[in-house]
């Protein structure tokens, strides 16, 4: 499937009901695609976080994009390796990183840092419990780190945040 407005929240639940958030998916990406190699059930469930609209690409002929247009090959394989980079990234900065830390990473990564210009860029409208979710932490720390990168002038929230490119200071701080 591919976004073309919108967004779409990507969650897991496990089996005692936690709900963890794996990715906040928007125009130009593509989710769905385990069933181009048969994964038979789905470990994932999308959900649209704003009004969406999605391309559905049946099997087959995604299968004959791949083979036949290389340009759309080359596309999709590299988008799938970036993404693949990303959630290697995702599972150290869980592994080793602080709550702290790796809520100014989910929060530049959802402000597509590197995406847009400019010394700010607005998150899509996003909750302090999904935030917690992505993080793996409680809101009350998001909200605690919130008010802190406020107050320290690395995002301005009130209802919608903006992200300074100064917040890429706590990611970088060792």
């Amino acid at each position: 499937m591919y976004i073309q407005k919108g967004s779409i929240q990507i969650s897991v639940l496990s089996r005692t009901g936690k709900e963890a958030v794996v990715a906040m998916l928007g125009p130009g990406d593509f989710f769905g695609e385990g069933s181009l190699t048969g994964q038979p059930v789905r470990i994932g469930t999308a959900t649209t976080t704003a009004p969406t609209t999605v391309l559905i690409i049946e099997k087959g002929a995604m299968l004959g994009l791949l083979r036949d247009e290389p340009d759309f090959s080359e596309r999709f394989i590299a988008y799938m390796l970036a993404r693949n980079i990303r959630i290697e990234a995702d599972l150290v900065d869980h592994l080793f990183n602080s709550s702290e830390k790796r809520l100014a990473r989910a929060l530049l990564l959802l402000a597509r840092y590197g995406d847009q210009t400019g010394p700010e860029r607005r998150v899509p409208k996003i909750s302090q419990e999904t935030l917690a979710e992505m993080v793996g932490t409680t809101r009350s720390r998001v909200n605690f780190f919130m008010n802190k990168f406020r107050d320290l002038g690395f995002i301005e929230y009130n209802g919608d945040i903006k992200v300074n490119t100064s917040l890429l200071s706590v990611v970088l701080h060792d």
